[in-house]
């Protein structure tokens, strides 16, 4: 069943079982938990080859403290999940920000909301900033989680002497086995998926169903997804756009061993932000709301609380 409505002038197609179609005719897998009526509504933008699962304990535990009181809106962006696959011309953060815009304009066109995402999650978050800054007039918190600004073509995956290249192969190997491999070979034999989720991805300690997770997010991203949004990532500079957070609670985090999105790039968010809070875990490595999920959810509690 369709359903059609206007918002802002706009017609806009939204499939009951939870399907939006975007601008250029994709459609995106849309998830809502509490009432359409709540009187807040937090967005949570998940990362680069994961799913809406990458979101799941703050989903649990948002919905533990404060039930039906708030909506909570998880997706899976253009080319991740189960959402259409998208062109490698495509699969840039600008559109991703397009998208979650008209997301917000749809499913929350009125009062306050509470913004987070996970590494280009975070990253779309800012253009959003950039292309609509009338948004976050409406915004009364942020959390920019194992995220950057920019500069990512620097980062050496914690390896100086051969980081740089690696960075760049990593993504069109696995590109090139979501070509050549069927994804059910690849999960009777996730070799590579599990070295790099484990090698680079992940910190201390490591829990297997977070991984397994992890894993199978990668194995079922198309090799445009994997390539195309690892080239945006590297052109990726929008540390101007945190200015539009000026007075805005935001919270920044990151792990020690996050060698994706570095301690560095996180104090360069935290620095763009008067009064950001920023949090550097021992040990955690890019996947915090996976692996503290704890800590993540207790961020957003403490955004959401104060407007209930």
């Amino acid at each position: 069943m369709v359903r059609w409505c206007v918002v802002s002038g706009r017609l806009w197609e939204f499939y009951e079982e939870g399907w939006m179609q975007t601008y250029d005719g994709l459609h995106l897998s849309v998830s809502t938990y509490g009432p359409a009526d709540a009187p807040l509504t937090v967005f949570l933008a998940h990362c680069w080859t994961l799913n809406q699962h990458d979101w799941h304990y703050q989903v649990r535990d948002l919905q533990r403290e404060f039930g039906h009181r708030i909506r909570i809106v998880t997706w899976d962006p253009r080319g991740h999940g189960d959402s259409d696959p998208v062109s490698r011309a495509d699969a840039t953060i600008e559109n991703l920000a397009r998208d979650w815009a008209d997301l917000v304009d749809m499913l929350a066109p009125t009062g306050p909301l509470v913004l987070a995402g996970h590494s280009i999650g975070g990253m779309t978050l800012m253009q959003l900033a950039d292309t609509r800054p009338d948004l976050f007039d409406r915004v009364v918190g942020t959390a920019f989680v194992s995220t950057s600004s920019g500069e990512l073509d620097t980062v050496t995956l914690g390896l100086p002497e051969t980081g740089p290249l690696l960075r760049s192969q990593i993504p069109r190997m696995l590109a090139l086995r979501s070509r050549t491999l069927s994804r059910r070979a690849r999960r009777r034999a996730p070799v590579v998926e599990r070295l790099v989720m484990r090698r680079f991805v992940f910190g201390r300690p490591l829990r297997l169903a977070d991984a397994a997770l992890a894993v199978d997010g990668l194995i079922n991203s198309p090799g445009n997804t994997v390539v195309g949004f690892y080239e945006d990532c590297m052109r990726h500079d929008r540390a101007h756009a945190l200015r539009v957070l000026e007075g805005i609670p935001t919270h920044v985090l990151v792990g020690t061993r996050d060698v994706l999105t570095p301690p560095s790039h996180a104090r360069r968010i935290a620095q763009h932000v008067r009064g950001a809070v920023l949090t550097v875990v021992p040990d955690a490595g890019h996947m915090l709301p996976l692996e503290r999920d704890r800590l993540v959810s207790g961020v957003l509690i403490r955004l959401v609380r104060p407007h209930l």
